[in-house]
């Protein structure tokens, strides 16, 4: 398992991904001096975004029942809980957006290669009913 974002398992095949960019930020207010450079007051952590980016071939390996899976985790707005092929537990994030470009069209409008990169953003974690609710639709 290279990462497992809530029920969607991403491994070599059939969904896979084969670039991260992880972006963390710290945030400060600024306190405006006369005549000096202002001093930056640490104010805790910022914004924590990461990009997956990878490709599925449909139709040699599959990967469409994930793809739609991670369509339907993007539409539902609720945190999904990341973990790292290396055990390492990352956080709840949003899927803020899915990006699917597809090349060499299959008949039925498929493409036979999807490029697909996933945008998530750091999120809170879901309040124990809105946890009760991710398991529930999972298990329905």
């Amino acid at each position: 398992m290279l990462y497992h974002l809530g029920p969607l398992k991403i491994d070599v095949t059939p969904f896979n991904v084969d670039g991260v960019t992880r972006k963390s930020a710290t945030d400060y207010a600024a306190k405006p001096i006369l005549g000096k450079e202002p001093p930056l007051e640490y104010v805790g952590e910022g914004t924590t975004t990461m990009r997956l980016k990878g490709s599925i071939f449909p139709e040699a390996i599959g990967g469409m029942d994930e793809l739609n899976l991670l369509q339907s985790m993007r539409a539902s707005g609720k945190p999904q809980n990341l973990l790292r092929g290396d055990g390492a537990v990352l956080g709840w994030f949003a899927v803020l957006d899915v990006t699917e470009k597809h090349s060499h069209l299959g008949t039925n409008g498929v493409g036979n290669r999807i490029d697909v990169q996933i945008n998530l953003q750091r999120a809170g974690r879901p309040s124990a009913l809105g946890l009760f609710n991710i398991i529930a639709g999972l298990l329905s």
